[in-house]
């Protein structure tokens, strides 16, 4: 999602490469406290029961209780999403491939993984259970742990490539095992969300209009037929259905079988970057532009505000029901109307 966002402001088909997350902790360079924090770049929120944390600029980490605190950080890289399993049990992911690992629900951090040299950021990060989870990035990034992020495991899947890639692809390994291991690693689109639904299917998106399920925890992907080519960044599921939310304001809503899409037409062009559903069912939209906007579960629209001046990507919601924007100015209240 953010990866988008700085251009404006792969078991057939599977090979898996093991990458020891003990190599992530040398020459890690630890983020301090800075008195202004709340104010720089925040990219995601999440929360659990209680627990809420956020993460952005410069491998900032925030923890909320009655307030926004920030936390000491293992890592200055820019940290694009995280996830709390648990109340206490979270990580967070970004830039350098980096992944961060919390056991008491935000308070204190360690570094899992961080692999500059593989040039790409992490855009999403879902866990399963406390051992076993996923990291989605920037030209098909995929990374699985099965202990809890004490070792990771490169996937490249093909499966979601084009048949004409794949078929370059093919024709070139035969030719030049380098050069093919070389394309392989930027010719899938970049994944920019994964999220599991109701049913265990994991339903990801992702740049030139990708839209794919797995029955497998992401072992293998199929393709869902979308009826747009352009990026999609996030998804929010509800009870009335599923949203996919993309660029220049494209919002998508599926009842369930994520064969049917239905377009819903918004006052705004603006990217949309992340959401939450309310409690009334109605899901509430943030996007570039400061625009907020409010969808019905009968697809009713409604333009909340805009905040001049500003790209909203996350928002959330604490314990007393106040809701929190994040975006380039930082984590602000959002006044209810």
């Amino acid at each position: 999602m953010w990866f988008s966002m700085l251009r404006l402001v792969a078991l057939s088909s599977l090979c898996i490469v093991t990458l020891a997350g003990a190599q992530a902790a040398t020459e890690v360079a630890s983020s301090d406290i800075q008195p202004l924090a709340t104010q720089s770049l925040v990219l995601d929120i999440a929360k659990q029961g209680e627990t809420m944390i956020a993460v952005g600029d410069r491998g900032h980490l925030f923890r909320f209780t009655d307030s926004w605190q920030q936390v000491i950080s293992p890592s200055r890289a820019l940290l694009t999403k995280a996830t709390l399993l648990t109340l206490e049990l979270g990580w967070a992911v970004g830039h350098d491939a980096t992944i961060l690992h919390t056991q008491d629900g935000g308070k204190s951090w360690v570094v899992q993984m961080r692999s500059p040299e593989i040039e790409k950021p992490f855009l999403d990060v879902l866990f399963f259970d406390a051992n076993h989870g996923i990291a989605i990035g920037a030209y098909g990034l995929f990374y699985r742990t099965q202990d809890g992020g004490k070792q990771w495991q490169q996937e490249f899947h093909t499966e979601l490539l084009y048949e004409e890639d794949q078929a370059y692809l093919d024709e070139l390994k035969a030719e030049d095992e380098s050069l093919y291991l070389k394309e392989r690693s930027t010719l899938l689109p970049h994944f920019n969300r994964v999220v599991r639904l109701a049913d265990d299917r994991l339903l990801m998106v992702g740049e030139l209009g990708l839209a794919a399920e797995s029955q497998d925890n992401g072992l293998s992907w199929q393709r869902i037929e979308f009826p747009y080519e352009g990026s999609l960044f996030n998804i929010l599921v509800a009870k009335q259905g599923i949203y996919v939310l993309g660029l220049r304001g494209h919002l998508f809503k599926s009842t369930g079988d994520l064969e049917q899409w239905q377009a819903i037409e918004l006052p705004s062009k603006s990217t949309l970057n992340g959401g939450i559903v309310l409690s009334d069912d109605k899901v509430r939209l943030v996007g570039n532009g400061g625009v907020v906007i409010d969808v019905t579960a009968d697809d009713g629209v409604t333009m909340v505000t805009q905040r001049q001046g500003e790209n909203l990507v996350a928002i959330g919601q604490d314990k007393s029901g106040t809701l929190w924007i994040a975006g380039t100015k930082g984590l602000v209240a959002l006044q209810q109307k």
